[in-house]
């Protein structure tokens, strides 16, 4: 199945083939390729960096001034939103100093994939641009200069004499950008906002580290940033009897999977440990789509998420946690004020 959706034609115009969208044996061929640089060792080189660049952000935080003897944080804008660019940065080899560029154009490439994405035209092809011309630039040098880096990686990346196109790379770079900067803000967000509900498992996580990837999955399955997705049927298909012609547009919700009685265990109960023993989430798809920056995108959380709760212990909502508008396809808090005590380690 592919996705697809009533676009401004401008849009439109502009859509390419890559990794996200491409099916059969294209699909096969480009995973292929790109596989050896979304391992697990590759995640793992990236985790001190991580921690580093999330050590940093609450140094910042713990500078403010006390508010009845606590700190007082804006988790979304001072923690979550400048989170992973620097990350990302580091894993293409980009220059620290493009850092507010990235995040720019990040935030209004993913809004293209937004239901009002029409009424946001402008601003969504002038990213776009601007993205593209840069990373045009840096595939360039890195060809003369390679590093250690996930795009020398991508450019070296062959099978059998198959290499990826310019073009190709172009749309690899800029799918990891734009899927790992957005989703990972929100995802931290909605662990945060979570869990600031559970100050037992705050506790937890600030005590014995080893627990974050437990703790991942089943946030990741109980509130997940990306609720669901749009399909197309791009053959006749038959599912549990139920016939769906071809071209016909199917919306897949991950959360109705994450919450399946059959797959979970009181699944609308928070539960780290019963859920550990259970199947799979589904918030990073499924299948031959499953998402390649999976060990990434876990790897930042389990790296921040225990960081967060031994340097801001006792974390508790300052106000009502504002939500981003559903019309939105990556979801979290909009904004997530808190506060804690205060520590120096």
């Amino acid at each position: 199945m592919g996705a697809t959706r009533d676009l401004d034609e401008r849009l439109a115009d502009q859509a390419r083939q890559s990794i996200l969208t491409a099916e059969g044996s294209e699909h096969q061929r480009l995973r292929r390729l790109v596989s050896p640089a979304f391992t697990p060792k590759q995640a793992d080189k990236l985790r001190p960096f991580m921690a580093s660049t999330i050590n940093s952000l609450i140094d910042a935080v713990a500078a403010d001034s006390d508010v009845n003897g606590r700190r007082h944080c804006e988790v979304v804008a001072e923690i979550c939103e400048p989170y992973p660019i620097p990350i990302i940065c580091e894993l293409l080899g980009a220059p620290v100093a493009d850092l507010d560029k990235f995040s720019t154009w990040a935030t209004g490439v993913i809004s293209g994939l937004d239901r009002d994405a029409n009424d946001k035209i402008d601003n969504i092809l002038a990213c776009r641009e601007a993205l593209e011309e840069y990373v045009v630039e840096l595939i360039a040098r890195r060809r003369s200069e390679p590093r250690d880096d996930l795009l020398t990686v991508l450019i070296q990346a062959e099978e059998q004499g198959d290499r990826l196109s310019e073009v190709e790379l172009v749309t690899m770079v800029e799918a990891v950008l734009v899927a790992g900067v957005d989703t990972t803000r929100n995802q931290l967000g909605c662990a945060v906002a979570l869990l600031a509900e559970r100050p037992e498992v705050w506790k937890q996580l600030a005590e014995d580290p080893d627990i974050a990837p437990t703790v991942v999955d089943e946030v990741m399955r109980y509130i997940g940033a990306i609720r669901g997705t749009g399909r197309y049927a791009s053959e006749d298909v038959v599912i549990d009897d139920i016939a769906f012609p071809q071209g016909t547009i199917i919306m897949v919700s991950f959360v109705a999977g994450n919450y399946d009685s059959e797959a979970f265990a009181s699944p609308g109960t928070f539960d780290i440990e019963q859920h550990a023993t259970d199947s799979q989430h589904l918030s990073f798809g499924s299948g031959i789509h499953f998402c390649l920056g999976s060990f990434l995108a876990k790897a930042e959380l389990q790296v921040a998420l225990p960081i967060l709760a031994r340097r801001m212990p006792n974390m508790a909502l300052a106000k009502p946690v504002e939500w981003k508008s559903a019309q939105v396809t990556v979801w979290g808090p909009e904004r997530l004020e808190v506060t804690f005590d205060t520590t120096t380690g």
